[in-house]
């Protein structure tokens, strides 16, 4: 299961419903993409030692932008940007989940619904 930044993020914010759906899971894996996005919205020196904690009690595995994956992810915008509006870090983090196969755990259902060899699991608060 690859999770998807907002789930990351719900489980920061100590929603429950994430925190349960993060312990069945076991160890993370995420796109780095997804820890990126985690670093753009810190806020503080805090939050920064929570999600490296997380990270390191879930036992995340960050899967790197590759060459396949940049590619497939370019192929994705050009022909989804314009028609359902995804943007460059959707497209990497569904590149991701498309190369390595697993399915995207995620609540943006909306942005990824359009990417049709991807996998989602819905997460719903």
């Amino acid at each position: 299961m690859l999770v998807d930044t907002d789930v990351l993020i719900w489980h920061l914010r100590d929603y429950p419903q994430a925190t349960r759906r993060l312990d069945a899971l076991g160890a993370l894996a995420l796109s780095a993409v997804s820890y990126l996005e985690l670093l753009q919205g810190m806020r503080n020196k805090g939050e920064l030692l929570a999600v490296k904690k997380m990270f390191e009690q879930r036992l995340a595995r960050l899967l790197p932008v590759t060459e396949a994956i940049t590619l497939h992810a370019i192929a994705l915008m050009e022909s989804l940007t314009l028609s359902h509006g995804l943007q460059m870090g959707d497209a990497i983090i569904a590149a991701t989940a498309i190369e390595h196969r697993p399915p995207v755990l995620t609540a943006n259902f909306k942005h990824f619904s359009a990417v049709g060899a991807l996998k989602i699991e819905p997460f719903l608060l």
